[in-house]
């Protein structure tokens, strides 16, 4: 190794020492990331324990856990880089150029940020409540930094950007504690309406799940051309309306056709008249 001082003037010790320090300084940079990462994900899991057992809403659990392991692996990354020697004074400060231009390059991605501090502030929704924004239904199951997850009835996963939905229509269907439901029966012309508002005041009476204050409504909601439209208003707690919409549907059509009352078929009447002076 003498031609290296000869050519160069770099003595072999003097970089066989600067190699072992970059080699180390690596391998101590590598086990800083691999052993910050594992710490932040311990870390996030043990505050997320300690927020649930603490009853914390689990929207702002799954927000301040994604925070909070976010800004670990941001310090992790910033320690690993220091120990290659890396000047941070100088990298902090191209950081924060770097981010102010990706700022402002990414504004919809801060909105979205802003947004989730509205939805845990405010409180449209927590997680597990039916929502439907943005144009999708779904069952609030995490509400994150950035983003919202929806589940769907048949299991699919909605992620919505929390900028829009904070600032978009939002319907809850769960805050509530009671809710109005809505039927709409059809009769024949000619069929007898007091006999089917009693069949219908039977059931209702008879489920024990509808409440009796509000009262129930029942009344003739349209005259239409082929049929007599009734509608049924009654309350029943947010958990019921689903089960005593389908249970009510399934118990009129099974007794309004033996009470002699019937369901019609769209139908029009054509009158053909004859020319008599063909």
């Amino acid at each position: 190794m003498e031609w290296l001082e000869e050519v160069f003037g770099i003595k072999y010790t003097d970089v066989n020492q600067f190699l072992i320090k970059i080699g180390t300084n690596l391998i101590l940079c590598i086990i800083i990331l691999i052993v910050g990462f594992w710490i932040a994900k311990i870390l996030s899991k043990g505050i997320r324990k300690i927020l649930r057992k603490s009853n914390t809403d689990e929207g702002l659990v799954t927000f301040s856990t994604s925070f909070i392991s976010m800004v670990f692996k941001i310090l992790v990354v910033v320690t690993a880089i220091s120990q290659l020697g890396i000047e941070m004074t100088s990298f902090v400060a191209l950081l924060g150029a770097a981010g102010l231009a990706i700022g402002m390059a990414f504004s919809g991605t801060l909105s979205n940020f802003a947004g989730g501090i509205m939805i845990l502030v405010l409180k449209p929704f927590r997680v597990g409540d039916l929502v439907f924004t943005q144009g999708e239904k779904g069952i609030v199951k995490e509400i994150q930094i950035f983003n919202t997850y929806l589940h769907t009835t048949d299991n699919k996963v909605i992620i919505l950007p929390n900028g829009p939905v904070a600032n978009g229509n939002i319907i809850n269907f769960t805050k509530a504690d009671i809710r109005r439901v809505d039927w709409l029966y059809s009769i024949s012309y000619g069929d007898d309406f007091e006999k089917a508002k009693k069949i219908i005041e039977q059931f209702i009476q008879e489920d024990t799940r509808i409440l009796s204050d509000p009262e129930v409504f029942i009344g003739i909601q349209l005259l239409s051309n082929s049929s007599v439209d009734l509608t049924v208003q009654a309350w029943v707690k947010t958990d019921d309306v689903n089960p005593v919409f389908y249970s009510m549907n399934e118990r009129v059509y099974g007794e309004f056709e033996k009470a002699g009352l019937h369901f019609p078929f769209p139908q029009m009447d054509v009158h053909l008249k004859s020319n008599v002076n063909a």
